[in-house]
């Protein structure tokens, strides 16, 4: 089967997808785009998730035969060019990274996150990133680092 979709701007067309293929195994193995981890492969974990039609996902669920004419934004696609988005930025920032196999995840939640609720209180910031775990960091760095993002990204509203 072909799959013909957007990826992060940039039209792709995949031959030789199988029927039972993931989103997440084209976009790693067939597009060359390994920013999504293939952790649990059963949408518990939250490792794989990327935008389809702006719409957060996990990409281990959705067959890639799904994103046949549609729009995905990966891990990848949030930065601008070597210009890093505020969320990543404050990831690296706050030290929210340690083994790094959730951090495309939660990295992606929390921009969602922040597009939705520019100023989001702890509780939503938890409930936001309730269906992303992580085994290393406690999670206290991770949302230290959405709260630097939502108030670097609330400076840069202000600014202009």
């Amino acid at each position: 089967m072909r799959v013909t979709f957007t990826v992060n701007g940039r039209e792709e067309v995949v031959d030789g997808v199988w029927e039972g293929e993931s989103l997440l195994y084209v976009l790693r193995e067939r597009v060359g785009l390994p920013g999504s981890k293939n952790a649990c492969e059963q949408g518990e974990c939250g490792s794989c998730t990327v935008y389809l039609d702006g719409s957060p996902v996990c990409a281990c669920l959705v067959a890639a035969g799904q994103a046949e004419g549609r729009r995905v934004r990966t891990i990848e696609g949030l930065a601008a060019g070597d210009r890093l988005d505020p969320v990543q930025e404050a990831f690296a920032a706050c030290g929210a990274v340690q083994c790094g196999f959730c951090t495309p995840g939660l990295i992606v939640q929390a921009h969602d996150l922040l597009e939705r609720v520019p100023e989001p209180s702890d509780a939503e910031i938890r409930e936001a990133l309730a269906g992303n775990l992580c085994r290393c960091t406690g999670y206290e760095k991770i949302l230290d680092a959405v709260r630097l993002a939502a108030a670097r990204k609330a400076e840069e509203r202000r600014s202009g």
